[in-house]
């Protein structure tokens, strides 16, 4: 759901927006489909909360108030915070599921969900979303602190208004400002701790903003066919592969001295720095190589196979090798 970088030329893609139609076998499947007659099971509630999503965005939450707490944690108010973090998480992931539940018949990777098939109905996956929604925030507010609570609805919003009703639509600026709420997680851990906003949180945020673009843009590269005949104004849908590429290289470049700071202001150890600084140099030179690939699909899934473990290795050294 919820990962500070410099403005980047042709953001706004709405004027080739209207350029991009469905494709006649998306279009062919989007006409032919047919409800289904299952109902929804325990696991369609659970996949529309996108668990892969929450489970990265948990470990954030979780490494942000580690941090914070420099090994001197409330049990009680860790579980809570966590809790809360997840449930608004899921809200935001269903409110996604439920607005992109025709968008989603156009794409392979998508058709299949359980609101596109019918098997849950989307009053029942609305009322979903606003329940877990207001259950996660209420615990946020109530146990984590008024800061934290803020930032769930932040994130809450970015993801739900900005990202999915507005810029996923519209802009190649979606990627970019949609990363904003997938930052949020390690902000609510790390201020359910300190009850304010210092360097420690800024790094946090940084991190996680700052993985976002060049993680998501590799699978855009990987599944570009799709978008395009999705319709959604990708960046490189809009400005094309090679744009993309190059702009995925400011964001890794700006992620290299995040581990540097982390060391020096004294929120984590040696061994994190060394590590998550080697991590970063390579995904660097991996993205780098893709200037000279001969096949964007397989080097695009290389470099998203390696974000994914970055970013899991980087949280883990740094949840190990905080200082104390």
């Amino acid at each position: 759901m919820f990962s500070l970088t410099q403005k980047r030329g042709g953001a706004l893609g709405v004027e080739n927006h209207m350029s991009y139609q469905v494709s006649s076998d998306s279009a062919a499947v989007s006409e032919n489909k047919k409800p289904s007659n299952e109902s929804g099971t325990w696991r369609d509630f659970i996949n529309i909360t996108k668990p892969g999503i929450v489970r990265s965005s948990f470990m954030s939450a979780f490494a942000g108030y580690w941090v914070a707490s420099q090994w001197d944690f409330q049990i009680g108010k860790m579980i809570l915070t966590l809790l809360g973090t997840v449930l608004i998480l899921a809200s935001s992931c269903v409110f996604n599921n439920y607005f992109d539940r025709e968008l989603d018949l156009k794409m392979t990777r998508t058709r299949e969900r359980a609101l596109p098939t019918g098997r849950l109905k989307p009053g029942v996956v609305l009322w979903y979303a606003i329940i877990l929604g207001v259950v996660g925030l209420t615990i946020l507010f109530s146990f984590s602190g008024i800061l934290a609570g803020l930032f769930g609805i932040v994130g809450m919003l970015v993801y739900v208004v900005i990202y999915t009703l507005w810029l996923k639509r519209s802009s190649t600026w979606s990627t970019s400002v949609g990363a904003i709420s997938g930052a949020v997680p390690p902000l609510v851990g790390y201020v359910a701790v300190t009850g304010e906003v210092d360097m420690g949180a800024v790094l946090l945020f940084a991190l996680l903003f700052l993985w976002q673009p060049p993680h998501f843009w590799a699978l855009g590269i990987r599944r570009v066919e799709e978008y395009r005949a999705a319709g959604y104004p990708l960046l490189p849908v809009v400005k094309g592969i090679k744009r993309t590429k190059i702009q995925m290289i400011p964001y890794l470049i700006a992620l290299i001295p995040v581990p540097i700071l982390m060391y020096v202001y004294g929120y984590a150890g040696i061994y994190y720095m060394i590590i998550s600084l080697v991590l970063s140099i390579v995904w660097l030179y991996l993205s780098l190589q893709g200037f000279k690939a001969k096949n964007d699909e397989v080097w695009a899934k290389k470099v998203f196979l390696f974000s994914i473990n970055y970013l899991t290795l980087s949280l883990i050294v740094l949840i190990i090798n905080t200082t104390h």
